[in-house]
Parts: structure tokens; sequence; C-alpha cells
């Protein structure tokens, strides 16, 4: 029975430490309860989370969060859920109004540009091409599609063309409408060394044009993936009537053609060294060099002294 006292005794006492160690103040948020073992933690306490976030983000983006919700009413946190969790069921036919282009046909509008926020050659380059085909339209009433002035194809914040406060920009156009019928092009997202699809404002409805969509975030039927492009990439290019509405696909000597680094090891080289398997040397052809970084020869593997001599060519 002694014994049987000093063990609850030492329970008891080690529960409290803990409590007083990693609790604080928070304590008065337990309920303690006893039968024969004291029994603790009728309600999870607030404490118990913070401890646990500390372990996987930094004190910046704990402090940035409660900055962001801290006015927030468990209301207004409950709409944007709802929000974030509709956006990302969008398809054609529950997000976009085609109302809109049955009067007019398929046009497109560009809002003006407007001075301040810097704007990168690629993204003037998408911009003119849209003004120069049939499509484009001066007048925003008769649009069936809508395109932002702000750059959005390089959103890495460590980036010196990424803009910011888009999502204060934005929500004062009077045409946006939390981006339905809006069209967005982008290219990089995040930062390393995770690289997320987090574009820094929130798209709403809009159709989203993006090079390297992770799966898990395309919208099937909605969402257009689009190649990642060099801004060294020509506007146009070919000769004047090369490719004819009659000729689909087009008459070319190659019908796809790829360039670049192959990854050795880490992320992406599962999906670059399986570019070689596509490769034919007629009209479908890939071309990788091994050689990007400085350990790369450590890594290595019999097809790079070949497939470098190809790059080389």
């Amino acid at each position: 029975m002694q014994a049987r006292k000093k063990y609850l005794f030492v329970t008891l006492l080690a529960t409290w430490l803990l409590l007083v160690l990693f609790g604080g103040d928070q304590i008065r948020h337990l309920a303690f309860f006893s039968s024969k073992k004291a029994e603790v933690l009728k309600t999870w306490p607030r404490w118990a989370d913070e401890f646990l976030l500390k372990n996987f983000a930094d004190s910046e983006e704990l402090q940035n969060n409660e900055k962001d919700h801290s006015d927030e009413s468990p209301k207004s946190r409950q709409q944007l859920r709802l929000s974030v969790y509709k956006n990302s069921r969008c398809r054609m036919e529950t997000c976009f109004d085609f109302s809109k282009c049955r009067e007019h046909g398929f046009k497109v509008f560009v809002y003006p540009l407007e001075g301040g926020d810097p704007v990168s050659k690629s993204y003037l380059k998408i911009i003119s091409s849209i003004e120069e085909s049939r499509y484009y339209t001066s007048n925003p009433e008769e649009a069936c599609l809508f395109v932002l002035n702000i750059d959005t194809l390089d959103r890495d914040h460590l980036s010196i063309q990424y803009v910011h406060n888009i999502n204060e920009k934005i929500q004062g156009f009077r045409l946006w409408n939390d981006g339905q019928n809006h069209l967005i092009f982008n290219l990089y997202s995040g930062t390393w060394p995770n690289y997320t699809e987090d574009l820094g404002f929130d798209i709403g409805q809009a159709i989203l044009a993006k090079a390297s969509f992770y799966v898990e975030n395309f919208r099937p039927g909605f969402d257009i993936s689009i190649p990642l492009f060099s801004k060294d990439h020509p506007q146009k290019g070919g000769e004047r009537g090369w490719l004819y509405k009659t000729s689909l696909p087009p008459k070319k000597k190659y019908l796809l053609v790829f360039k670049g680094k192959r990854y050795l090891t880490g992320i992406g080289s599962d999906t670059r060294n399986a570019l070689r398997h596509i490769h034919n040397g007629k009209d479908i052809i890939s071309l990788t060099t091994c050689k990007h970084g400085k350990d790369w020869e450590k890594h290595k593997d019999k097809r790079c002294d070949k497939d470098n001599i190809e790059y080389e060519k």
C-alpha cells in the first residue's frame, strides 16, 4: 500500500513538472480528475499545440501566422477554409461563367499596364501575343477571359522580379470577381530548397496556366500545364505560312525536342532520367548533359559520356 502511494505521488509530481516546464500560465486550462490514478488532459491545452508546432515551423513562420490571423474571427477563418476548398475543386462547369462568351464569342481582355511594378520581358511577350491575336478586345464588356497586368511568372520571393502585395492589388480590381474567368500565368513558384507551389496570393476561381505542376494541385479540365520556357524564347518563330489550318500536326522534321540537364540525384532526377525513354533519334529528340554541379562525376552513370557528346552537338 505504501509503495502504491509513492508511485502515485511520483506520477503526480512528474506530471506537475512537465506542466510547469511546458505549460506555464496555461496550467489553468487543464482539468484534473482522479480515480485510482491521477489523469490529466480532459481537454487538449493550447501549449501542447504550440509546443508541437515549434518542432515543425520556425518562430518567424509562427509569428507571421499569428499576425495574419490574429484579427480574424472564427467565422472568417472558416469562410477562408471553405473558399480554399471550393476553389481547389474548381472545374469549368462550376467556376467559369460561360454567359460572358455567348454574345461576343471568345474575346480576351488584358488589363492595361500601369507603372510601378516590374514586368519581365517574358510576360510582355505573353501580353503582346494576346493583344496581336484575333481574340483580343480592348473592351472588358465584350470579354470572355481576362488576363492581369501584374507579372505573376516568377513567384520566388527571393527573385528581384517578385511582385509584392498582389492580394491587395487584385482585390481593388472591379473586374476581379474572385478570379472568375481570369487566366493567370506562372513559371516559377516557391523558393529554395522546397520550391512549393505557393504563389503568395489567392488566385480564387482563376484558371492557372503553370509550368511544373504538382499532380495534387492540378485541377483537371480547368488548369493548364505549360512548358517552362526561357526568357530568350522568341515571341514568334518559323516562316510565314509554315503552319496551315489543314496541316495538323504541322509537317516538321521534329515533333518534340528537349535539351537540358539530367539530374543524377535528388529532386527531379527520376523525371529527367525518364526522358531517355521517349528519345527515338528521329522525330523525338531528348538531349541531356550530366555536367552540372561540382561533384557530378561522382554520380555519373554509364550513359553520361555518350549523352554529354550528343548534347554538345
